[in-house]
């Protein structure tokens, strides 16, 4: 059976100079996992990958692992042809026959002749091309600016012709630039985080605090949920659900109720920290926005920030609610994260929390509760839930 060939981009890749052989390969790894188990073969030429997969493979799983993937910029479905003006044309017009190609409406072809010694230079060839169109639909027009169809041609090593393109995600490739852990909630905010992240080449596990029976399974399969949806952002995840219910307790108990929310943070910081110290994550990833709850105040942020000797990134930092909004519907989270079901931060919420606290007494006022054997217990009882690159939860039946 025939192979589907892939044209693949690669942007920002093509920039890194000596490390660049360390992106390309760790880029074709996230694909083939990701592509598994239909067979694909990735080549390199300069600025392009050329993936050949199985025909078995649905052409919707594969446009998504490929528009999933952090480091590509566009890809198409493209066909070679014959390295010879008339096998170009020849295999043009095969592609044209059966492309949403009609009369009456507009196109632009566009030709990219990397081969110098070629006989026509980019110019000539897409007047070649474009009669090729008109001897097939003579009723299109030529529209360089805003064309309905674009017939692309790239001349290398081989000749590839495609007439669609999709965008891609950009960025580098996930696993490139280290590991670290996402303070995932069911909010708007930190599924975003994550994604932001994941373009930057990071590699993630994510970890939820759920407060059972104050959050509810409902709660924790929204979370499962999201997870899922950013997994093939991150070339698969893994979800560590710690149960917090008796560390919120014993703070609303013993702690200061308009300090409570620092105190989830400083108790959620310190177990996010050995679970990621466990599990080899260098960094700890927040959804936090400047100044959008109390908690995110530059002192709240100090105070958390302290609780850990881990690097805390905080991706959407200087954006505001429509940015984050706009791209949570983009990467397909936002209809998940307005689910109306809350997370621990908001139950235990109090009504008037402190928005400037002064670092050295509420670290104080942290020492004091004595919280590391409740944070060590939940880390020994946190459950693991897996997902796979393409967002697969991995269970018994399919591990």
């Amino acid at each position: 059976m025939a192979d589907k060939l892939y044209l693949i981009k690669e942007g920002e890749i093509s920039l890194k100079g000596g490390n660049r052989n360390l992106f390309e390969k760790q880029l074709r790894h996230n694909i083939k996992n990701k592509l598994r188990p239909y067979h694909s073969d990735i080549t390199k030429q300069k600025g392009r990958l050329y993936a050949r997969i199985s025909d078995e493979a649905p052409d919707e799983l594969v446009e998504k692992a490929l528009k999933t993937t952090p480091g590509i910029t566009g890809f198409a479905r493209a066909h070679q042809a014959e390295k010879s003006v008339d096998g170009i044309i020849a295999k043009a017009k095969e592609i044209l026959a059966s492309s949403d190609f009609r009369n009456g409406d507009t196109f632009r072809v566009t030709v990219k002749r990397e081969d110098k010694a070629f006989p026509l230079n980019s110019h000539d060839m897409a007047c070649e091309l474009a009669d090729a169109v008109f001897s097939l639909f003579p009723d299109m027009t030529v529209d360089l600016r805003h064309p309905q169809h674009t017939l692309t041609c790239e001349i290398r090593n081989g000749v590839y012709l495609y007439t669609g393109e999709e965008k891609g995600e950009g960025g580098l490739p996930y696993a490139t630039a280290g590991k670290g852990m996402l303070l995932l909630s069911g909010g708007i905010d930190s599924p975003v985080a994550g994604y932001m992240m994941a373009k930057r080449g990071m590699k993630l596990d994510a970890i939820y605090f759920h407060a059972y029976p104050y959050t509810s399974e409902l709660a924790l399969e929204k979370v499962k949920k999201l997870a899922s949806i950013i997994a093939p952002y991150l070339g698969g995840l893994r979800l560590f659900v710690v149960p917090f219910t008796e560390g919120q307790e014993y703070i609303r108990d013993h702690g200061y109720e308009e300090e409570a929310t620092l105190m989830f943070r400083a108790a959620m910081m310190q177990t996010a920290e050995k679970l990621a110290k466990e599990n080899g994550a260098l960094a700890i990833v927040t959804g936090e926005a400047l100044s959008q709850v109390a908690s995110q105040t530059l002192d709240a942020m100090s105070f958390t920030d302290s609780m850990t000797e881990l690097l805390v990134l905080r991706p959407l930092a200087g954006m505001d609610k429509e940015e984050i909004t706009e791209k949570a519907r983009r990467i397909g989270s936002y209809e998940t994260s307005i689910l109306p079901y809350e997370d621990c931060c908001v139950v235990f919420s109090p009504k008037h929390p402190v928005t400037r606290p002064v670092k050295e007494v509420a670290r104080k006022h942290f020492e004091d509760l004595g919280m590391d054997s409740i944070i060590d217990k939940a880390v020994r009882e946190t459950e693991v839930y897996s997902f796979d690159p393409m967002g697969r939860e991995i269970t018994d039946e399919n591990a």
